[in-house]
């Protein structure tokens, strides 16, 4: 479970960064390993904080993958939908997993276990399409490849 935003924690983190609006990726980094996710009061704080508009803070965690605005599920599954997984099949593969899953992309289920993310290239695009779940990464994942990646984190 996440922990509870703090506003006085908020500011620890930001002013160990010097409170400096270059250093905003790497503010979000601290606030999403504090809390797991950029609640809404926190992008008002940063915003305030480092003298920038709540629209570029939002701009800034829009556009990063590793930033959310809610809280995952304990377990996170990233489909990559960059180019070359997307002509590798990652399409039918994220329409297999959503239906496996019962979870839509970028969504979580509401049990808060299973997260289904977006990524937009994973590092692996010899080995297309490629899937992250937890911090291991998987190639060539087909719907028999997933349904295995998916039953093995069930087991653990």
């Amino acid at each position: 479970m996440p922990a509870r935003y703090d506003r006085n924690i908020a500011t620890e983190i930001i002013n160990r960064f010097g409170a400096k609006p270059e250093m905003l990726v790497q503010i979000l980094h601290a606030f999403v390993e504090r809390y797991s996710f950029i609640a809404e009061d926190a992008i008002r704080q940063i915003a305030d904080e480092l003298n920038l508009s709540r629209a570029e803070v939002h701009g800034v965690v829009s556009f990063y993958h590793d930033f959310r605005t809610k809280p995952a599920g304990k377990r996170v599954i990233k489909i990559c939908q960059a180019e070359a997984c997307q002509a590798m099949g990652s399409r039918k593969l994220t329409a297999h997993a959503e239906k496996k899953t019962g979870v839509a992309l970028g969504g979580t289920d509401e049990d808060g276990e299973l997260t289904l993310e977006a990524v937009y290239c994973l590092g692996n695009c010899a080995c297309s399409p490629a899937v992250m779940d937890g911090d291991r990464v998987y190639g060539r994942v087909d719907a028999k490849g997933f349904d295995r990646i998916l039953a093995r984190g069930r087991r653990q």
